[in-house]
């Protein structure tokens, strides 16, 4: 069957009545119930012929378009939630792939026979994936590797980590990770969108489940129950410019903010095509704020996109310029050393990069540190489960070393820069900046 719309009208959301009106069942019990398989596309001429037309703010013509509803392949395909904020649109699809799950076995988990697949349902279910102005922040299969891959690093190689900051994170699972480390004090979750947090509670419970350290003194199931957890709705920007500003007003004393040991920024990518993503990348008045909002050995935390193939053109020439831009003015504000690394199964179709920027260079020294010295670090810092076991599901020693060294495509794309760093050429040369992949590669480890 072939839909198509000549106005607005919206296809999508009749979705459950086209399923009644043309999915007829079958007279005959023994056979199966008829099984919907969509896909939606976008007809017509848009950008440059629609006056004021922005695709940016058209969820169907970016990732929603190009992952979920384009896709004819998923045997699960199940919209569900289509919401506007105040500040965004929200999305929540189930999904399933045939080429990472099975649909037979996922209907067998949800029979109660005894058997393999449904004594173990949470190994067959779909993916669940949370699109906010149709992009892709965050899935169900990818939640562990991503959201602990950019807390833990950080929290486990400061010595100790007490008052967090998060920028962004509206889901709430930056959060959860943070709060599983028992030198935490304070987590503080600056957010401009409230709106996020209430739908993800709903429909996204996974991401704000603390339930697995609860039992401990002062948490909660409820992840922004717990006792340290601090969400301010407000502007993350405006925060950080107004409280640790260097151009700050010195008589406000009464009101300064304490400096945080680790700050995580988790909200747009460099690359978006939004203004405010531009600013959140290059305003040298926020990233000043942020230096001076961490204490002398803190850390910054900033995802920073797709990480680079290695044939690509350089940050500062290619799609990443912002990200290129980011870095320089971390170097020039004082970070004494800047590294990168990725992780392949955040769940984004792309291998995801994370930066962090030391303040100083002996918290630099501990991340360094051997798999072993990290697990027992671990196990010292991170709660434990009411049986005993580590809260984590995917971070460990083994994983922290795979982020010590960049790979080889971040020295690729370093050494295509216009200007290019001697270290190049000769390795044995220092370089002059706070980020060179180079020298991480060949000398510092």
């Amino acid at each position: 069957m072939d839909l198509f719309t000549c106005g607005s009208g919206k296809l999508i959301p009749i979705l459950p009545l086209i399923k009644q009106l043309f999915g007829v069942g079958a007279e005959r019990e023994d056979l199966e119930e008829p099984v919907l398989n969509w896909s939606h596309k976008l007809r017509g001429f848009r950008e440059g012929f629609v006056p004021d037309y922005d695709p940016t703010r058209n969820p169907l013509d970016s990732d929603t378009g190009r992952f979920i509803t384009g896709r004819l392949q998923d045997d699960i395909k199940l919209p569900v939630l289509s919401a506007s904020t105040d500040f965004q649109t929200v999305d929540v699809y189930e999904l399933m792939d045939p080429t990472t799950r099975n649909v037979n076995n996922f209907y067998k988990s949800l029979e109660d026979d005894g058997s393999y697949e449904s004594l173990h349902p949470e190994h067959f279910g779909p993916n669940r994936v949370l699109l906010l102005d149709g992009v892709i922040q965050s899935t169900l299969f990818g939640d562990a590797p991503y959201h602990e891959s950019i807390v833990h690093p950080a929290m486990i190689t400061h010595p100790n980590p007490k008052r967090v900051a998060i920028i962004g994170g509206g889901e709430g699972a930056t959060l959860r990770e943070i709060l599983k480390h028992s030198t935490v004090e304070q987590a503080v979750m600056i957010e401009i969108d409230e709106g996020v947090v209430s739908l993800s509670k709903d429909y996204l419970p996974e991401w704000q489940d603390c339930s697995s350290i609860a039992h401990h003194k002062g948490r909660d199931a409820w992840c922004f129950n717990d006792t340290r957890a601090d969400a301010r709705f407000e502007d993350a920007m405006a925060y950080f410019t107004d409280n640790f500003s260097p151009k700050k007003d010195d008589t406000d004393d009464d009101d300064d903010e304490s400096p945080y040991e680790v700050i995580v920024m988790d909200c747009l990518d460099p690359n978006d095509n939004v203004e405010f993503a531009e600013f959140l990348y290059t305003s040298d008045t926020y990233i000043q704020s942020l230096y001076h909002a961490l204490t002398d050995d803190g850390i910054l935390v900033v995802q920073v996109g797709a990480s680079p193939k290695v044939d690509q053109a350089a940050d500062e020439t290619g799609g990443f310029v912002n990200r290129s831009e980011m870095m320089k003015k971390l170097n020039e504000y004082g970070f004494k050393s800047i590294h990168i690394y990725d992780e392949s199964h955040s769940g984004f179709f792309a291998s995801w990069s994370t930066l962090l920027a030391f303040k100083d260079a002996e918290t630099r020294e501990r991340w360094y540190r051997s798999s072993a010295e990290i697990e027992l670090d671990l196990s010292r810092r991170i709660l434990p489960t009411k049986e005993g076991k580590s809260s984590l599901r995917y971070f460990d020693g083994a994983t922290m070393k795979g982020y010590q060294v960049p790979g080889k495509q971040f020295e690729a794309v370093y050494c295509r820069q216009e200007e290019q760093p001697q270290e190049c050429n000769d390795k044995l040369l220092n370089g002059s900046s706070a980020y060179s992949p180079v020298l991480e590669r060949h000398v510092i480890h």
